[in-house]
Parts: structure tokens; C-alpha cells; sequence
């Protein structure tokens, strides 16, 4: 046996525990970006995948919140609460595809990324609307209630970014969930009101921006 093979041979324990160790530190950082409740990306993981995405030209940018949560804690209690942030998890990810991305972004509150080769956004988020507002599987009929979607197209808003969209489709959710309508898309205008990502009528929200309506 030469010294080179001998030289490789000893060094094969050694590349391959570093393998190992990077195949470990690979997985503890995905699941670090892993929701431990919903198994959605957080807010972080969801950020690099949608970032990548909204270099589509058809990317579509939503924002969803869970309406009346609080009560569904109150009155039926946190399990309960936290099996119907689960089916909201789960049915907004069926929808969004293999091809988008979805991520909690912290409370009752979700953001996605979709790719929209057809056009036809707004249709299938008005479906989405109906699956969210379904019975919970396994718990009480009452468990149950509306969440509230805002969306945006970002080729609609060729210079802003990924935190400028959820902002715009923020606002337009947060009218959606006023009005309740179910879903609103964000209007080819000028954001609401807003200082710091902070909706009109929140502290620390300016009031003498004008607001600019939303298209349904």
C-alpha cells in the first residue's frame, strides 16, 4: 500500500464524520425555520424561500389572519385554539402548492407566496376563503370561524420588496377583515396610512397620509 492510499484511507474517517456533522447542522437549522405547532416555515425560513419567488413574475403575495381567535382561546380553550391554527396551517399550504410557499408569522397571523401562471388569484383565494372557514377535523363543530385574507401582485409593485408587499397585503386584509369580505386585494395606489408597518388607527400609525382604497 502507498502513502497516498494509505494518506486517503486515514483521512476517510475524518470526511465522512464531517459529513455527518453537517448533514446534523443542516437539519437542526431547518428545523429551527420549522414552526414546532403548525410545521410552516417561520417568519425567517419563510422570508429566504418568498424572497427567491417573488423573482416570478407571477408571484402573488397574501397576508392571513385568523378572525376572532381570542374567542376560540376563551371559550373553548388553547387546545382547541392551537388544533385550529393547525387546519388553517395545513389547508393554507395545500393550497399555496409545491411551487409557493407558506409560513406563520407569529399568533393567529400567515403569509404566502404563490406562483399564479393562470391568472387566477383572486378565484382561488375566495375558495381558500370557504376551506379555511370549515369545522375543525376531530373537534367541536364550534371550533371553528372566518379568517381574513389581503393580497397583492408583486408585478404590480416592481420596486418594492418582500417586506413592502405584506405590508400592502396587510392592509388590504386588515379592510377585508372591517368590511368583512372575506378577501381584498391591494388597490395600484399608495399604501393605507402606515408608519413602520403599522395599520391606519394602530399606535404609532400617521394620520395625515391619505388612504387609498383597495380593489375587491
Amino acid at each position: 500500500m502507498n502513502t497516498l492510499t494509505t494518506l486517503l484511507l486515514s483521512a476517510l474517517p475524518l470526511a465522512c464524520g464531517w459529513a455527518v456533522h453537517v448533514w446534523w447542522l443542516r437539519g437542526c437549522l431547518n428545523t429551527a425555520r420549522r414552526d414546532p405547532l403548525t410545521g410552516l416555515r417561520t417568519r425567517d425560513g419563510f422570508t429566504r424561500r418568498a424572497t427567491a419567488l417573488l423573482k416570478d413574475p407571477h408571484a402573488v403575495v397574501v397576508l392571513a389572519d385568523v378572525d376572532k381567535f381570542k374567542h376560540i382561546n376563551d371559550t373553548h380553550g388553547h387546545a382547541a385554539g392551537d388544533a385550529l391554527l393547525k387546519a388553517t396551517a395545513d389547508r393554507l399550504a395545500h393550497h399555496v402548492g409545491r411551487n409557493g410557499v407558506a409560513g406563520r408569522l407569529g399568533g393567529d397571523e400567515f403569509a404566502a407566496v404563490l406562483i399564479d401562471d393562470h391568472g387566477t388569484a383572486g378565484d382561488l383565494l375566495a375558495v381558500l376563503h370557504g376551506v379555511l372557514a370549515r369545522p375543525v377535523d376531530g373537534q367541536d363543530p364550534a371550533v371553528r370561524t372566518t379568517v381574513s385574507l389581503g393580497w397583492v401582485r408583486a408585478a404590480d409593485f416592481p420596486d418594492d420588496d418582500l417586506s413592502a408587499l405584506l405590508r400592502r397585503a396587510d392592509e388590504a386584509m386588515y379592510a377585508a377583515k372591517q368590511a368583512r369580505s372575506g378577501t381584498r386585494r391591494a388597490g395600484l395606489g399608495r399604501l393605507f396610512a402606515t408608519f413602520a408597518g403599522r395599520r391606519a388607527g394602530r399606535s404609532g400609525s400617521r394620520a395625515d397620509v391619505p388612504v387609498v382604497g383597495v380593489a375587491a
